[in-house]
């Protein structure tokens, strides 16, 4: 079942971004968008009473007037990897995204996966960020014409990235 994360969901998603990723990076990123207010929404997928997979979503500051969203990071158990839980975490929080009013979801992501929900780096062409460039930074535009002018793009401090 996917459903918003609950702050009693928190020590379970840190254990899920640790054990994912193999390091605390991702969990302390969480945690500091969660600190400074920055999150936009969360998703877990919960199985038999147990969080394993999480979805972050935070805003992103852009120089016009439309809601732009980073997607990081997304984690699935280690156990849970490739049986469909990336896929509908994904999904839903794409639609998630719509409901909040983005505009456009931008993601550092693998260039392999991503794509196939949409993302492509040609729609994160005229975007401008600190990871912008590259294979990985990809885009999926919500709205039409979102993506299609220049756009500066500045993430929460959390990513520890300068504009």
């Amino acid at each position: 079942m996917i459903r918003h994360a609950r702050p009693g969901d928190h020590a379970a998603i840190r254990i899920i971004n640790e054990a994912a990723f193999g390091r605390p990076d991702e969990a302390d990123l969480v945690e500091r968008l969660r600190a400074d207010g920055d999150a936009m929404f969360e998703l877990v997928e919960e199985d038999e009473g147990q969080i394993v997979g999480h979805i972050l979503y935070s805003r992103l500051w852009a120089d016009s007037v439309s809601l732009y969203a980073a997607l990081a990071p997304m984690a699935v158990l280690p156990d849970r990897q490739r049986d469909g839980v990336g896929k509908r975490l994904l999904t839903a929080s794409i639609e998630t995204a719509k409901d909040f009013g983005a505009c456009a979801i931008i993601v550092l992501g693998h260039p392999e996966y991503y794509p196939k929900f949409g993302f492509t780096a040609d729609a994160a062409a005229k975007v401008k960020s600190p990871f912008s460039g590259g294979p990985a930074f990809m885009a999926l535009a919500l709205e039409d014409g979102a993506l299609e002018a220049p756009l500066l793009i500045a993430y929460p401090d959390a990513f520890g990235a300068a504009s």
